[in-house]
């Protein structure tokens, strides 16, 4: 393969990766034309202004970028907890809805994007867990209650029931750092109610 700038910029390129524009400035002095070569052929695939996956070939096909992936170069941060409502469900307390919804929880980005094909809906937040967990989960469901197709009486009978079985400290942290005001005042009086 002879050495051209093209090749050399080719050379640093992971199958499955994400890459910025500026990440692969770095390895090319004509980093826009560049680009249009290697989307001509194939070697990337422009995801959105800026944006780039280097697509694996499997014998199926190409495999779509990872969703981590996509949101970390998005963002150009690894401070973000991925989820869907859908994710409510395992918790037990009546939520049985399929939504075909990615949430990003983060603290750079707010609004509905569309990263490889695929919608995330962006949520600015103060405080983001670096993992799911039971205790966020429970919270993060009362937070956004209102807006899913549940019966709301119901899931708020089973949160408080499986609030009461939880363990108190952890709940009442998650509650804290992760409750919007409304949600803070719900818990302050279901656990006090189960004293």
């Amino acid at each position: 393969m002879k050495k051209t700038a093209l090749n050399q910029l080719k050379q640093h390129l992971k199958p499955g990766q994400v890459y910025r524009r500026e990440e692969l400035a770095q390895w090319s002095k004509s980093v826009d034309r560049h680009l249009k070569a290697l989307t001509e052929e194939g070697v990337l695939k422009k995801l959105q202004n800026g944006l780039y996956h280097c697509p694996e070939n499997f014998e199926f096909g190409e495999a779509p970028a990872d969703e981590g992936e996509l949101v970390s170069a998005f963002l150009r941060s690894d401070k973000y907890v991925l989820m869907s409502p859908n994710s409510y469900n395992i918790l037990g307390v009546g939520t049985t809805q399929l939504y075909n919804l990615r949430v990003v929880y983060n603290q750079k980005r707010h609004g509905e994007f569309t990263l490889g094909g695929r919608k995330f809906l962006f949520q600015r937040r103060l405080n983001i867990p670096p993992k799911l967990t039971e205790e966020f989960l429970l919270v993060d469901l009362i937070n956004e209650l209102d807006r899913l197709a549940e019966d709301r009486e119901d899931v708020l009978l089973k949160v408080k029931k499986k609030a009461v079985r939880m363990g108190r400290k952890k709940l009442l942290d998650a509650v804290l750092l992760y409750g919007n005001y409304s949600t803070r005042k719900w818990f302050a009086v279901t656990l006090n109610l189960a004293d």
